[in-house]
């Protein structure tokens, strides 16, 4: 497998209304890939924080299949997309993965859960995630193809945020002055996240 093998690169929209969206997508011919599930995410770390502190994330993931992910801090392209270093290996046990985790040092350092939809447009991918904190749509392939995609869906309008979903999480605590360390959607029932709300703290 090539190194160029191993980059994403990804523009993440925040968009509300994912009913629209979808529909624009059959409209233009796009292909279901995975339909809609949840997702449990679970994120390790060592004692100390060392990967969150250098912008590591080694990720066990659990939806249809099971699988290990780790990704580097990467850097932020022009138009806000995001591109970085990631591995995956699909592994045949969740808790037997956590086992193996644990006895190498690293421990659950936060959970999150989305219910996520998937379709190919062309040359990208085409991720409608629910979240506790709002709707996004997450676009993945080469940056010409996904300011395509971006337009041909017509999200050229929609926000874009440079952050993981456990930033903008961490952002959400800060500003909404929430104790909890999980993502999920037990945890945030009956709680309205604004989308002022996922804004770095000290900006609007």
């Amino acid at each position: 497998m090539s190194q160029n093998s191993y980059t994403e690169t990804e523009v993440k929209l925040y968009v509300p209304d994912l009913t629209a969206v979808e529909q624009r997508l059959r409209a233009a011919g796009a292909r279901l890939v995975a339909p809609r599930v949840l997702e449990r995410n679970v994120r390790y770390d060592t004692a100390d924080g060392r990967l969150a502190a250098s912008g590591q994330v080694l990720r066990l993931r659990q939806d249809t299949r099971v699988r290990l992910t780790y990704k580097d801090q990467g850097a932020a392209l022009e138009n806000d997309a995001l591109t970085r270093f990631e591995a995956e290996v699909e592994v045949s046990d969740f808790d037997t993965t956590q086992t193996i985790l644990a006895k190498l040092g690293y421990t659950p350092s936060m959970a999150y859960e989305k219910y996520r939809t998937t379709y190919t447009l062309d040359e990208v991918e085409v991720a409608l995630d629910e979240l506790p904190l709002g709707s996004f749509v997450e676009i993945e392939g080469e940056v010409d193809a996904i300011e395509q995609a971006v337009a041909r869906l017509g999200l050229s309008a929609a926000r874009r945020y440079p952050h993981s979903y456990a930033k903008l999480f961490d952002h959400a605590r800060h500003n909404l002055g929430l104790a909890f360390t999980d993502l999920t959607f037990a945890n945030f029932a009956g709680i309205s996240v604004p989308e002022a709300a996922l804004a770095a703290p000290g900006k609007e």
